[in-house]
């Protein structure tokens, strides 16, 4: 996501939220049999809980927040994760301990899990794709190393906690590459052994989990078969193509209606061109907007749903519950009251 802040936040330490690592695997609840995905990405849900963000259900009672996304028909969750973050309540947090626990309350209510690693100690993104400060001034081979361990340590203690996801992102938003400049898409032979590193990881661990590889402008065909040409050119090993698509973020901001087909298009042109299943795994509306963001929602949803061959997993809106009021996120689907928009009911309308 390629977040923009108005303003400046004071950072601040607090304790860690998060349950137990430890947790049993039987005391997680098993995903539901629902096959399309309907996700949410919450990864600042800790820290709003940590400074006490109320969370409140459409009749106005106070709610846990897994339980009023649940209501509201999201059946998965993403979660980014970073490798030493820090306390700052925006920019922060989402340390491998933090990550597990998050994962853990997922599986508790029944949800499935997607893992999102930036490689990088905060946002990664089209604009910027920082090396953790540890990893600074590696050899290439070292750098392959240090992604690759980092990879298979997330994933063992997920597996230890009786959480084995059922997609890892390798990257976020990566249509420049990674790990800068190593990774450059100037150097897709350095750029497809990082990718393949983090494949081999994460199936090293689970190897039923699905690798998604992650661009954004989900509505520009031209980006994307040039993005794919060039891994499968490279031999990149994954499983699903996941896109972003934030009509917002695009020049003038127009409205949803003149892209929407644009996006439809090219999901049906990535499963066909590449065989690959493919996902919408960001999308987000103005919360002022909540109608104008509900429409687009169902309209997106209708067009993965449309994919042939039922290559079309699903959609997950990227921090819906990051109020503005707490966020200063323009694009959430959680209103001043503390309660979802109407923008959320789009995950029940289908």
């Amino acid at each position: 996501m390629r977040y923009i802040f108005t303003k400046k936040l004071c950072a601040f330490a607090f304790g860690l939220i998060m349950f137990s690592a430890c947790t049993p695997k039987t005391q997680n609840v098993q995903p539901g049999s629902d096959n399309f995905v309907r996700g949410a990405d919450i990864s600042w849900l800790p820290q709003m809980e940590a400074t006490g963000y109320q969370f409140y259900a459409d009749n106005g009672q106070k709610e846990d927040c897994f339980k009023i996304l649940k209501d509201h028909g999201i059946n998965s969750i993403r979660l980014r994760t970073w490798v030493n973050p820090s306390d700052h309540k925006i920019n922060g947090h989402c340390s491998t301990p933090e990550t597990v626990a998050m994962a853990v309350r997922a599986r508790q209510h029944g949800m499935k899990v997607m893992i999102n690693f930036h490689y990088s100690d905060s946002w990664a993104d089209p604009g910027k794709q920082y090396k953790p400060a540890a990893w600074v001034g590696l050899g290439f081979e070292d750098l392959k190393k240090a992604l690759h361990d980092y990879t298979l340590d997330v994933m063992k203690q997920l597996k230890n906690a009786g959480v084995s996801p059922e997609w890892v992102q390798i990257g976020n938003e990566i249509p420049g590459g990674l790990l800068l400049p190593e990774g450059s898409t100037d150097n897709w032979p350095q750029l497809a052994q990082l990718l393949n590193a983090g494949h081999d990881a994460v199936k090293a661990v689970s190897p039923a989990t699905k690798i998604v590889l992650h661009v954004d402008q989900g509505n520009n065909n031209a980006r994307f078969r040039w993005w794919f040409d060039s891994a499968t050119k490279h031999n990149v090993r994954f499983d699903v193509i996941g896109m972003s698509y934030y009509p917002w973020w695009l020049e003038g901001k127009p409205d949803y209606t003149l892209s929407i087909n644009d996006l439809g298009y090219n999901l049906n042109d990535m499963a066909a061109r590449y065989g690959k299943k493919v996902m919408v795994v960001e999308t987000g509306g103005e919360d002022v907007q909540s109608q104008n963001t509900y429409n687009m929602l169902v309209a997106v949803i209708k067009k993965v749903k449309a994919v042939p061959g039922k290559k079309g997993l699903g959609v997950m809106y990227w921090e819906p519950q990051g109020a503005r009021s707490w966020s200063q996120y323009p694009l959430s689907a959680w209103g001043d009251d503390g309660k979802p928009t109407k923008a959320m009911d789009a995950f029940l309308a289908d």
